[in-house]
């Protein structure tokens, strides 16, 4: 394993002749629109060389995607569905070599899988925080759709904290939603931002709509990083809900003494499932699970990869300006197959 591991899991047309001329657009526009140009311009060169090809099976059931390389050693995050059922897969790099990929990990229930490229050190990009993002903010996909690789589309986001159901049937909490054109084949690809950091994991389109495009977060991604890399699979406790981010009124944090601004609204609760047995209701707000503040979906996440499971926890919750706890008791995830 790579000292870079040890580290991460330790801590034909032409134009008419003498065509009239366009109009010019203002100072600001020209501006404006080459801002926007050399912004697209710098996150494309420096994101190209990191996406890769992805080719997985043989014959009619070959499919493909993208993947994005984000260490130097040849580590790169893909979708699962790429890479479904396969422990080895085509990697075709920027630059022209074509390598055997060996599949580390997947997690079917974020849709998120690694793959090692069998080479020497490789070009690679930065992964940056998701929960930063903000509507509107601009974003780059790069990715290889239909085959045609290291195309780049630009759009922004469009919406944060959507529930996307995967192909395993589970809905994935905290997805980004972007108009940047997307198309099948740029899945596994990066979802960028104007500084050339992999905010998120191109996933899935809605056909027959257009412009409505969705992406898994990098935060999601980087909290299984590491037991993927170990254990090759997560290991994370099972609550039963699905969920969005949302603030805590200031009246709230200070009647009971938080030290967060915000929680995690329940949106809808899974009968016979944990959440359903300790009496956790829709529109409930969780701020603690196990003494530990619950400020975001991305910290929920966190915590149950890290709480043992079968064990009960302590789970703080906000109902309308009341707080309760409750006694909760995380369970092993179903397996997605059954």
């Amino acid at each position: 394993m790579s000292r870079f591991w040890q580290h991460f899991i330790s801590n034909g047309f032409e134009s008419p002749p003498n065509p009239p001329p366009p109009p010019s657009p203002s100072p600001e526009e020209e501006a404006a629109l080459d801002a926007y140009s050399r912004v697209v311009i710098r996150v494309a060169d420096a994101l190209r060389p990191a996406v890769v090809h992805l080719r997985a099976g043989r014959g009619r059931a070959q499919g493909s995607g993208s993947g994005i390389l984000f260490t130097p050693d040849g580590f790169l995050l893909t979708n699962h569905h790429v890479i479904q059922g396969q422990r080895e897969v085509r990697v075709r790099l920027g630059d022209g070599r074509d390598l055997k990929g060996r599949v580390i990990g997947a997690d079917p229930w974020t849709d998120l899988a690694v793959v090692q490229a069998q080479t020497g050190e490789t070009p690679f990009a930065p992964l940056g925080d998701s929960a930063k993002l903000r509507v509107g903010q601009l974003v780059v996909a790069v990715g290889s759709p239909l085959g045609f690789e290291s195309t780049v589309t630009a759009g922004v986001v469009s919406a944060l904290g959507r529930s996307l159901r995967s192909t395993t049937g589970h809905l994935v909490d905290n997805v980004i939603q972007t108009d940047a054109a997307l198309n099948p084949g740029n899945s596994g690809g990066p979802l960028v931002d104007s500084q050339g950091h992999v905010i998120g994991i191109n996933t899935a389109i809605v056909r027959p709509a257009q412009g409505i495009c969705f992406a898994i977060a990098i935060n999601t991604a980087k909290n299984i990083l590491p037991q993927l890399m170990q254990h090759g699979r997560v290991v994370r406790g099972y609550l039963g809900i699905h969920a969005r981010n949302v603030p805590l009124p200031t009246v709230v944090t200070r009647k009971y003494h938080l030290d967060q601004t915000g929680g995690v609204e329940v949106l809808a609760v899974e009968s016979e499932s944990p959440a359903d047995q300790a009496g956790i209701l829709e529109e409930d707000v969780l701020v603690t699970l196990g003494e530990q503040s619950v400020a975001s979906v991305d910290d929920l996440q966190k915590l149950l990869t890290q709480l043992p499971v079968e064990i009960p926890s302590t789970l703080v919750l906000l109902r309308g300006e009341r707080r309760l706890e409750r006694l909760i008791l995380p369970m092993p995830y179903p397996d997605p197959v059954a």
